[in-house]
């Protein structure tokens, strides 16, 4: 191969990379900083511009809610600390976390199993219950109103004679 093809086929190598950095880089005059001579003083211009940011503008640390501002990583963690903290609230360190809680309730089969028992005795107000007539008589006397299988009729014609 003579020189001259050695040195086309470099210019053409070179002239193909240099073509492929150009279509990477794009149009330098579609850059909205005021440098659009090259890329650097592009960056530059930004990075200039991101560094003059007030972030006091955007943080704020104090007890009044913003739509436009947000709370420094200290404030928020010092706000879920906060909330954690409040929903243990002074729990024993054995039962602070919910599966030390599940583990304790699932511990206690026999507790709880009287629990629910008891819980569906209970006469409800929010919802009907089919409940047997000693339910039903024994849930009305607790209320004060009676024996509900009382026969009104016949008390008011022993009354009335």
């Amino acid at each position: 191969m003579s020189l001259q093809t050695q040195l086309n086929a470099l210019i053409s190598a070179i002239a193909t990379d240099i073509k492929s950095l150009l279509a990477k880089q794009g149009n330098l005059t579609n850059l909205t900083t005021t440098s659009k001579t090259d890329l650097v003083s592009a960056l530059n211009e930004l990075k200039t511009l991101i560094g003059a940011i007030d972030l006091t503008a955007l943080i704020s640390d104090g007890s009044t809610t913003s739509t436009i501002k947000t709370y420094s990583i200290d404030k928020i963690n010092s706000q879920i600390s906060a909330a954690v903290s409040a929903l243990v609230n002074g729990a024993p360190t054995a039962l602070d976390t919910l599966n030390e809680l599940a583990t304790a309730i699932a511990s206690d089969e026999t507790g709880i199993a009287g629990l629910v028992t008891a819980v569906g005795n209970r006469i409800r107000y929010d919802a009907a219950q089919s409940l047997t007539s000693p339910q039903q008589i024994q849930a009305c006397q607790n209320i004060g109103v009676g024996d509900p299988t009382t026969d009104l009729a016949a008390a008011y014609s022993t009354a009335k004679a």
